[in-house]
Parts: C-alpha cells; sequence; structure tokens
C-alpha cells in the first residue's frame, strides 16, 4: 500500500536525523514507530481486560483499604 505523508520542516529534520543516527531508511524509523505505537496500544488494552476480570474480585478489600 502506499501512502503520502506531509511532514512539517521540523518533522522532515527530526525524521532524516533519526535515519541517520540510526542507519535505517526514513521509512523503516516510520514503521518501527508505528509497530511501537500498535504495540502500546495493545499492552493497555490487555491492561484494561484483565483489570475488568480481576478488580471485581477485590472490590470489597479495596474499599476497605479506601482505595475503591
Amino acid at each position: 500500500m502506499a501512502l503520502t505523508l506531509r511532514l512539517s520542516d521540523d518533522e522532515e529534520d527530526r525524521l532524516s536525523e533519526l535515519a541517520e543516527a540510526e542507519g535505517r531508511s526514513k521509512q523503516e524509523i516510520l514503521r518501527l514507530a508505528l509497530a511501537d505505537r500498535w504495540s502500546k496500544l495493545h499492552k493497555q488494552q490487555q491492561l484494561g481486560d484483565v483489570l475488568e476480570r480481576v478488580l471485581p474480585r477485590y472490590e470489597g478489600l479495596l474499599n476497605r483499604l479506601g482505595t475503591g
């Protein structure tokens, strides 16, 4: 899939600097950034799912501790 990305001059400079510093292409830098953001979102969703299942089990205890 082709994608056109419009960056400000500052963003283009930062991207170029990152690519040069890491010895990667600009495209690879952007792909890695996307993968990192997706991974963080997925982990947050997983944590939310776990908390949804676990917190009700400990609701009474949390209320007694004053944190619920």
